[in-house]
């Protein structure tokens, strides 16, 4: 793992051959146009589909594949860079740019600041909903290993999971989570099941939500590459109950990892 020293992975998140945002932007519904859209957005941005400081697709694109009109688009746009998570630049090289708020440092901020901020991004149940998010992607992540080694992957589908390891293997450590969403993502998507990755896109960006609030600890970085190697290796080799296995083991740990911080 090079998470410390390596160079992040660059690109837009909605380039052709590799469309990530597919995994989310779908038409709204009539009734709750504004606030789909809304959701689906967040979604790239949690998810990291878009890295930090690079752009959206253009309006046109997005209210396309949203099915809205450009003027809704743009009241979107304009709550997100009220919050911060995205800015506008106009001229020629102007766009909407992602801006993704970055963890702390490890020992900054008292323990008691950090339960908060965990409790504030699990919504108004607090430990409750932290506990039926992580179980959710439990559910859906070690489903889609499991499912993935059962069918086996072809050529080409295995060389995308070998390629989404080796930029978690490469990702420079600020870059580290969004290249680990990409790993996980890459994994459910391969399961064949467009409603799955729809379900595990959602689960995935509350979860990325609550690792936001939490220092990056290389240690534990580093103990999650080695799952994440092994995890791709019980896929590839087509054994489903190892890939169960780890992947239940891989999600355990970073459940560990959040009740630490939350209790």
């Amino acid at each position: 793992m090079n998470a410390r020293h390596g160079t992040g992975t660059g690109g837009s998140g909605g380039t052709a051959g590799d469309d990530r945002l597919a995994a989310v932007l779908r038409p709204v519904r009539a009734g709750n146009g504004f606030e789909e859209a809304l959701e689906q957005i967040l979604q790239i941005v949690r998810l990291g589909l878009v890295p930090d400081g690079e752009r959206l697709p253009s309006e046109r694109e997005l209210a396309g594949r949203l099915g809205i009109s450009r003027v809704m688009l743009r009241e979107v746009l304009k709550v997100l860079a009220e919050e911060g998570l995205v800015v506008s630049r106009r001229g020629r090289y102007g766009g909407t740019f992602v801006r993704h708020p970055q963890p702390p440092s490890p020992g900054t901020g008292s323990p008691e600041e950090l339960r908060r901020g965990v409790s504030g991004a699990a919504g108004a149940t607090g430990e409750d909903d932290v506990r039926d998010t992580l179980r959710f992607r439990e559910v859906l992540e070690t489903g889609a290993a499991e499912l993935c080694a059962s069918r086996g992957l072809d050529e080409d589908e295995a060389a995308r999971l070998r390629a989404a390891l080796d930029a978690t293997r490469n990702a420079a450590l600020a870059d580290y989570r969004r290249s680990d969403t990409l790993l996980h993502l890459t994994l459910v998507e391969l399961a064949g099941s467009p409603t799955l990755t729809a379900q595990y896109a959602a689960a995935r960006a509350k979860v990325n939500d609550l690792l936001g609030r939490i220092p990056l600890l290389v240690r534990n970085l580093e103990h999650a590459q080695q799952q994440h190697t092994e995890l791709v290796d019980a896929v590839l080799a087509g054994d489903p109950e190892r890939a169960r296995r780890v992947s239940r083991e891989h999600c355990a740990g970073t459940a560990a990892l959040l009740r630490g911080f939350l209790t």
